[in-house]
């Protein structure tokens, strides 16, 4: 290590604040913030530091920076600022290239209201951005359904109005506009109007409506019915567009909401910002982790990112699970139940389903990259000492013990080798016995492999439950070979994951990407045994029949069933066919028990 930095580690204050690490060529790694700046620095150069990313950036530091500051939400909006400005390779961050579009009530006479994805610092307002264009759109429909706007881009300044310098266009005749360029239309009329837009557009629909019943009931007592309908209309897309958008409680007002859901790749996090009940803004996004970064880091960083972008200043934020950050004047909420707990949840639903989305576009155009991540969310989940790249799965099949056979499939990167299939037929077992016989086909399987040194798997999976797996496992341990493979049990009924000399077993999501694939494996094995079990015992059947035949032994038989494959086809196959199988002397003692033996059926 080098010796100066050695000392800076000496020396750190125990205090909140932010701290960079940088490599011999002078290039920032990564800016990271901390509660207490000594205990978290020193935690990097933890002799036991897990993660290989993290080991990686470790090896390459040579010198440090810190800067302390109040707090840590102070830290945390220092180290937001910072990554934003220098982009550090090792630093998790919510890059997003789009552009996303804004509704913009334009700084002019009589505004404008339409799209950009633009903003210019000339007095217009901006409201957005909005992750996906087509509520913005949808937002703006309703708007220009419900008031008459204009879309020209003259200058209408009072003094041109007044002069007579603009002559109505067709937006006007065709009912689109009121014709402020030749004062048909107050401007206090028109800004009373923009001003129940902005009421719609922040979810606050109470100014609309009043203006809406006002012109109604004003068009009724001058007996404009038709007029009268006209607005009667308009309120109810109002109505209906605002019945569409709300989904909690009216009364929850001026909240965000954040979900999560993770993997060992990413994590994915949704926002909601909810006025009068109201979802006003959605917004999804991806977050690569880089250095094993924990929930609750990634979520610290994306509630100040995603509120900056969404310029949001709610005083109440819902999320999750809970937070070590304060924020001055913030509330930070993990609700138990009720509405506020329902949209949590319903927040955390867009998330999964985000991930769900991405993950199905990496599955096409990049499978690769998606096996890896399922099987370092296997090896995680299953505690493996390294991810489960080959995987053998066992099941037994009889019928009260007879014919049994047992299955064994191969899986290697998560799909079925069908190649390496195999089926075993128990040597030393008699009668049902299904702890025995799989004692028995687990030492055959490996003891072999050992034999003919082939490549082990890293994942043996045994179909039933705790019974099952210890006596795969008094095999193994007879190998030699506990402890050196991943050994789990899956009982059908809950779907339990059981470990060796674990009495607790595992519960997976049903979601979970392991679990799919344990099932996968779980399912084949069955299918596999089960087809080997009937054909066994269909051709012990059609065997039992033939050998009634004398003089017909086993040999003959097998050609027999080899070649014509039922012993309907036997029956009916001419003396020609016999012997082009069986030659002259064994194709007529067949053909004449089939046709000339009066007692067979």
């Amino acid at each position: 290590m080098n010796p100066s930095l050695e000392l800076q580690l000496k020396t750190l204050p125990s205090e909140p604040g932010v701290y960079r690490y940088y490599d011999k060529n002078e290039h920032l790694l990564y800016v990271g913030k901390a509660k207490n700046l000594k205990k978290r620095v020193l935690s990097y150069f933890n002799k036991n530091l897990s993660g290989y990313r993290t080991r990686i950036m470790v090896g390459k530091i040579q010198r440090l920076e810190t800067t302390i500051v109040n707090s840590e939400y102070d830290a945390l909006l220092l180290e937001n600022n910072l990554i934003k400005e220098h982009q550090p390779f090792y630093n998790v961050m919510l890059k997003d290239d789009k552009t996303y579009p804004w509704i913009c009530i334009k700084n002019e006479a009589f505004p404008r209201i339409f799209l950009t994805r633009t903003k210019i610092k000339d007095g217009s307002e901006y409201y957005g951005p909005y992750a996906k264009v087509r509520p913005a759109k949808i937002l703006l429909d309703t708007i220009k359904h419900i008031y008459k706007l204009r879309t020209c881009n003259l200058n209408l300044a009072p003094n041109k109005i007044d002069d007579g310098k603009y002559k109505v266009c067709l937006e006007y005749h065709i009912k689109n506009c009121e014709g402020p360029c030749e004062g048909l239309e107050s401007k206090e009329d028109y800004d009373e109007k923009i001003d129940a837009i902005r009421g719609i557009i922040k979810g606050d629909f109470r100014k609309a409506k009043e203006y809406l019943v006002n012109q109604m009931m004003k068009h009724a007592s001058n007996l404009q019915f038709e007029q009268a309908q006209l607005i009667k209309e308009r309120l109810n897309i109002l109505e209906d567009y605002q019945t569409k958008n709300t989904v909690v409680n009216p009364n929850i007002d001026d909240v965000d909401v954040f979900g999560m859901t993770s993997d060992e790749t990413a994590a994915y996090v949704n926002f909601f910002k909810i006025r009068n009940g109201n979802i006003i803004q959605s917004f999804t996004t991806e977050i690569k982790k880089i250095l094993e970064e924990s929930d609750e880091d990634i979520m610290e960083e994306a509630l100040i990112e995603i509120r900056q972008k969404f310029g949001s200043d709610s005083k109440e934020v819902l999320l999750p699970f809970h937070l070590s950050v304060e924020i001055p004047n913030v509330k930070l909420i993990v609700p138990k139940v009720g509405d506020k707990k329902r949209i949590v949840e319903l927040s955390e639903k867009n998330a999964k389903e985000y991930r769900l989305e991405k993950l199905k576009q990496v599955q096409i155009v990049d499978p690769e990259r998606h096996t890896n991540r399922i099987m370092a969310e296997m090896q995680k989940l299953l505690r493996m000492p390294v991810e489960p790249r080959h995987i053998e799965g066992f099941d037994n099949s009889n019928i009260q013990g007879t014919n049994p056979v047992s299955a064994c499939v191969v899986f290697k990167d998560g799909k079925p080798s069908k190649a390496d299939y195999r089926i075993f037929h128990p040597k030393t077992v008699e009668g049902p016995n299904d702890f025995a016989t799989m004692e028995e086909v687990i030492y055959r399987r490996y003891k072999r492999m050992l034999d003919e040194a082939e490549n082990l798997p890293q994942l043996i999976l045994i179909d039933g439950g705790k019974g099952q797996l210890s006596s795969a496992v008094k095999s193994l341990k007879l190998l030699g070979l506990y402890g050196k493979i991943t050994i789990v049990g899956i009982a059908k009924r809950l779907e339990e994951i059981f470990f060796p000399e674990d009495p607790i077993p595992l519960y997976l999501d049903k979601k979970s990407e392991t679990l799919k694939i344990l099932q996968r494996v779980r399912d084949e094995a069955h299918r596999f045994g089960v087809r080997h079990h009937r054909t066994r015992r269909k051709n012990s059947t059609i065997k039992s029949e033939l050998e009634e035949i004398p003089g017909v032994g086993e040999r003959t038989i097998e050609m027999l069933l080899s070649k014509l494959k039922s012993v309907k086809r036997i029956k009916e196959s001419n003396l020609e066919t016999l012997e082009e199988i069986l030659g002259k002397s064994k194709a007529k003692i067949i053909h004449d028990f089939f046709n000339n033996n009066e007692n067979h059926i």
